[in-house]
């Protein structure tokens, strides 16, 4: 080994890393075969997917979206949901969890550039792997992130915030945390900032358990949420920007492609169901095989919408003009109504094809888990909500008069 490899820097050797090692579905690949491994167990106690989250971080996938600059991989929006769709395969809550921190590192990598602070994370993200959490439920609001209560204080080069964060899915596990608020004091609840904070920026105590149906492992307790730090936390940008290019684009891709995860991974065992009954009876099918289709057929179809709006995306990610225009944002919109709805239809398909052994929790077709916690996906963030909020954006839209259109 020469001098110069000696003293190899951290970016240099990161680079290294990424350029000779396996690739991103190969590291997404074997932390999803630990998350599968440990996700009865992970359910079962409603416990962090922490050796799921140790084999990611060995395999630097929390930096995934970090760019190469700032030592990270510079993945693409293709890449990312690629890998909640294998994680979602394996383990819910370690899917759930990788989907909203890469959501956060989102905002960070596109709205950061040119901030100091900023710019620190993209490096601790992509050089020590912080895993990001995100606060932007709060009081009584039940998820109307476009509406906040607390403000920030500014006094200085210093700012404060107190804030009812009744949840911060992982919160206790962070490294650090996206969070919203007014702008000030005086501020509507509607003009908001986003703020980056390290762990030491802020305190968390503990308001709420978490004793859920599903969705166990993400820990999505509630906290109150106390910050304390520079004003370089805050983004320049308003959160309405942010929220409209970033931040429901990331969260309804990476969110809907876990979900399909689920989904797909419902099927599998549908089919190995369907196989090992026709084995045994002769090559006659099970009674249920229907349904087995018609799990197929949902999952196509689930797959197709979140790969249709993944490419929309892609191309219109650095066109302000493009993300906010009435079409995209509808479509981004809803595609988290729609895909929810699909998953959960997805599920029950494929438990219904395998029947008791499905629904029981003992066996192997078991898909106990997995029903419960797709179920999840219309309540987060309530489809009934966003569908009211949405009446009035697509009632304005033009209906497409030739298929291209």
């Amino acid at each position: 080994m020469n001098v110069r490899e000696a003293v190899l820097t951290v970016d240099e050797t990161q680079t290294s890393f990424l350029e000779h090692g396996p690739s991103l579905i190969e590291r997404a690949a074997r932390t999803a075969t630990v998350a599968a491994a440990d996700a009865d167990g992970v359910d079962r106690d409603a416990r962090f997917p922490h050796k799921a989250f140790e084999v990611a971080r060995e395999q630097k996938l929390l930096g995934v979206m970090i760019p190469a600059e700032f030592g990270g991989f510079g993945a693409s929006i293709h890449d990312a949901t690629d890998v909640c769709y294998t994680l979602g395969r394996a383990c819910a809550s370690t899917a759930m969890i990788y989907a909203m921190h890469t959501t956060k590192v989102a905002c960070v990598v596109r709205h950061g550039h040119g901030i100091p602070w900023m710019e620190t994370m993209m490096r601790r993200v992509a050089r020590d792997q912080w895993l990001l959490a995100s606060s932007t439920t709060e009081g009584q609001n039940g998820g109307n992130i476009r509406a906040s209560a607390a403000a920030v204080d500014v006094a200085g080069d210093t700012v404060s915030l107190l804030r009812d964060a009744t949840v911060i899915s992982y919160g206790a596990e962070a490294d650090g945390l996206v969070t919203i608020a007014r702008r000030a004091i005086d501020a509507s609840a509607s003009d908001q900032v986003l703020l980056a904070l390290a762990r030491d920026d802020y305190s968390l105590k503990r308001t709420l358990g978490w004793e859920t149906l599903g969705m166990r492992g993400t820990c999505s307790t509630g906290f109150e949420l106390k910050v304390d730090c520079p004003t370089d936390r805050v983004f320049p940008e308003s959160y309405d920007k942010i929220h409209a290019q970033t931040m429901t684009p990331f969260a309804h891709l990476c969110w809907s492609s876990a979900w399909a995860g689920i989904a797909a991974a419902a099927v599998t065992r549908a089919q190995a169901f369907v196989r090992k009954a026709a084995r045994t009876s002769g090559g006659q099918m099970p009674p249920a095989a229907a349904h087995f289709t018609a799990a197929k057929m949902s999952l196509a179809k689930l797959r197709a919408l979140i790969s249709a709006n993944i490419d929309a995306f892609a191309l219109a990610e650095h066109d302000e003009r493009a993300l906010g225009s009435l079409d995209f944002q509808s479509s981004i919109t809803l595609l988290k109504v729609q895909a929810s709805e699909l998953a959960v239809e997805t599920v029950m398909h494929a438990m219904r094809t395998a029947g008791l052994s499905g629904y029981r929790n003992d066996g192997e077709f078991t898909m106990g888990r997995h029903l419960r916690d797709v179920l999840s996906s219309p309540i987060m963030i309530n489809n009934d909500r966003i569908l009211a909020n949405a009446a009035t954006s697509t009632l304005m839209s033009g209906v497409p008069t030739s298929l291209r259109d």
